[in-house]
Formats: structure tokens, sequence, C-alpha cells
């Protein structure tokens, strides 16, 4: 299972690279054109504004930080709080998303769904308690 949750962190990380340097160094090509292909997700969503992609930047990249300092020190401990933080954050953005889907294309919505629904998996397999840990949580 540490594998498992060695691989779901280190997709975390990237993924959250990926959206973090996106957003706060490019935000106007964020909102514009996010995820790329397909697209857009945000600009259908309301008007641009640049403290809000930047501040949603940021904190992609706290959490793609702490991520590569889990996937470094690899700790039972460090992965569980990471899924926490994860799981609490995929959950609140995927219900919001599948709340307000009436603005998009099928193909959109559904790539959203699927794309915020793995998010949120990668968090949960970080909370899952590994070999030896999973004997301890059951004692």
């Amino acid at each position: 299972m540490r594998k498992v949750q060695f691989a779901a962190l280190a997709l975390s990380a990237v993924l959250a690279l990926f959206v973090g340097v996106w957003a706060y160094v490019f935000p106007q090509s964020f909102y514009d054109v996010f995820p790329g292909i397909p697209g857009p997700w945000v600009s259908v969503d309301g008007p641009f504004n640049e403290h809000l992609v930047r501040d949603v930047g940021g904190m992609y990249l706290a959490l793609a930080a702490a991520s590569i300092a889990g996937l470094i020190w690899r700790s039972p401990a460090a992965y569980r709080l990471l899924g926490i933080a994860w799981t609490v954050f995929g959950a609140l953005h995927f219900l919001y998303h599948v709340l307000h889907l009436d603005h998009m294309t099928p193909v959109d919505a559904v790539g959203e769904v699927i794309s915020l629904l793995v998010s949120l998996l990668l968090g949960v397999i970080l909370l899952l308690p590994a070999g030896a840990d999973r004997k301890a949580v059951t004692r």
C-alpha cells in the first residue's frame, strides 16, 4: 500500500504544481483556457478576478509543497495528514462543481467531474492505513 500512497502523493503533487503555477503565474491564461482541452472550465463560471485566481494558485502551490515534503519524509503520519488536506479540499471542490454543471457542455461537465473525482480519490488513498500501520489502527 505504501507504493500506492507514494504514487497518489506524487500524482497529487504534479497536479498541484500544474494548476498552481498556471493559476499563480499566468492568471488570465488560466481563467481563459484552463484546462486546455477540453475547456474552458473557469471562464464559464463568472467574471475574471485576478486576486481570486492567484489565491487559488497559491493554495495549490502550498499543497504541492506539502506533498513534496511528504514524498521526502515518507512517514505514515505525513501521508495521513496530507490525505486529510487533499480529501477535505477535494470533497468540497468536487461538491461545488457537481452542483454547478449547468453552464458547461456535456463533454466538459464529464471531464470536470472525472478529473475532480480522481483528485478526491488520491486524497482518500492517502488516508488509508498501510501494512503495519493497518495492524496498529485495528488494535
